[in-house]
């Protein structure tokens, strides 16, 4: 197979990649940085159409079309990568400059000093400190939660080192200055294959991470409550349940909480139900600022919410709620037309043992809410400690 025939195959695959992340794009617009992929690969269908049309057109003309879009291929796969990690885009600046600059090296090595190893080296800097730069970027998550990132960032990373050294591979290969034909002869095998596979393995890539997207947005909305983004009452209630198992093998009691807004409905009935919503967003922005990365928060129905706080003892638990309690108090929200609303909250907190199922943990905190409601409410009540062994009955609220 000669030299045209592989660049053939390679446009028409290029092609045929650009098409099909096109389509999927068009059905998952929402997926960030897909757009930005495609127009890598449009770059990359550009230069290999310059390939093609080489014999057509003038040298410096092919040369510079060749320059831009393979700059852009890698510049674009690495805006891509920074997008769908939601990461600020890399500088423009920056890169126009590098682009103008390797583009104007690349024709004075076509015009004023007809260099083909030199242009060869050229084509590939700014692309390969691209790619490199987009496997670092994907390379975040951990392989056994977000494989398709890392085997992505594996391909991209692989493919950027190759375009940066080939130069000095071919250079040992071939002492001698070559002449352009010579050179693109030794080139056609081993560089026009292992940019084809790399095309190819680049786009089933993309393709990898939109399905990791999905996946990602659909167990967030089988997981997470809409309106307040925290866990739901399914999810937490398995992660209190995991808890509970964590603490029994450490023989700590977890500390949980229930908390609930007091005179909700009365929100609701006197400024309507968007300034109820924002009220429970509100609670949720206090509540999590008194939280650490270990705790867990959810919504456990209306008004009500439930958290649990790992390697925390009764006196600390405690702790945390007196503090939830008055950030809320002293926390007025602003709510549509309402100025400032005032809202306050009342607490239960309990320990589960390691003979409580996550039900039974809820539904003791849950007593001791009410119990601070029936007190007065915007106070924190804590339940008698969860018994060592099951019982028949609740523990009564102390």
């Amino acid at each position: 197979m000669h030299s045209p025939t592989l660049i053939i195959l390679a446009a028409l695959l290029s092609v045929l990649v650009t098409v099909v992340l096109f389509a999927v794009w068009c059905f998952n617009r929402q997926i960030p940085g897909l757009r930005v992929w495609v127009l890598a690969f449009v770059s990359s269908s550009v230069f290999s159409a310059s390939l093609l049309a080489r014999d057509w057109v003038p040298v410096a003309v092919s040369v510079f079309v060749a320059q831009v879009s393979v700059s852009l291929t890698g510049y674009l796969c690495w805006m891509g990568s920074r997008a769908y990690m939601g990461r600020s885009p890399p500088p423009h600046g920056v890169a126009a400059l590098a682009l103008a600059g390797l583009t104007a090296a690349a024709l004075y090595f076509t015009v004023e000093r007809n260099d083909p190893g030199v242009r060869f080296m050229l084509l590939g800097l700014m692309t390969g400190v691209c790619f490199i730069l987009t496997a670092r970027t994907l390379a975040h998550g951990g392989f056994h939660r977000v494989p398709a990132r890392y085997l992505l960032a594996g391909i991209v990373g692989g493919h950027g080192v190759f375009v940066l050294i080939r130069p000095l591979a071919f250079a040992l290969v071939l002492p001698q200055p070559p002449v352009e034909g010579a050179l693109l002869s030794a080139l056609s095998y081993i560089v026009v294959l292992e940019a084809t596979g790399a095309l190819v393995l680049i786009g089933f890539g993309a393709v990898m991470l939109t399905n990791e997207f999905i996946t990602n947005e659909l167990r967030h909305l089988a997981e997470v409550d809409p309106l307040t983004n925290v866990f739901n009452r399914r999810a937490f209630l398995t992660l209190l349940d995991k808890a509970i198992s964590s603490a029994q093998r450490t023989g700590q009691p977890l500390p949980v909480l229930v908390l609930d807004v007091d005179h909700f409905k009365q929100v609701n009935d006197s400024h309507g139900h968007q300034c109820g919503d924002e009220v429970l967003r509100h609670f949720v922005r206090v509540a999590q600022r008194c939280l650490r990365k270990e705790d867990a928060m959810g919504r456990l129905g209306g008004e009500e919410f439930g958290i649990f706080l790992p390697n925390a003892d009764g006196a600390g638990a405690l702790a945390v709620a007196e503090r939830l309690r008055a950030l809320v108090e002293n926390t007025p929200v602003r709510a549509g037309a309402v100025a400032l609303l005032r809202v306050t909250v009342s607490i239960g907190v309990t320990l589960a043992g390691p003979a409580d199922a996550p039900d039974t943990a809820l539904q003791r905190a849950d007593e001791a809410m009410y119990l601070a409601k029936q007190r007065g409410r915007n106070r924190v009540e804590m339940s008698a400690t969860a018994p060592a062994k099951p019982a028949v009955g609740l523990s009564a609220a102390a």
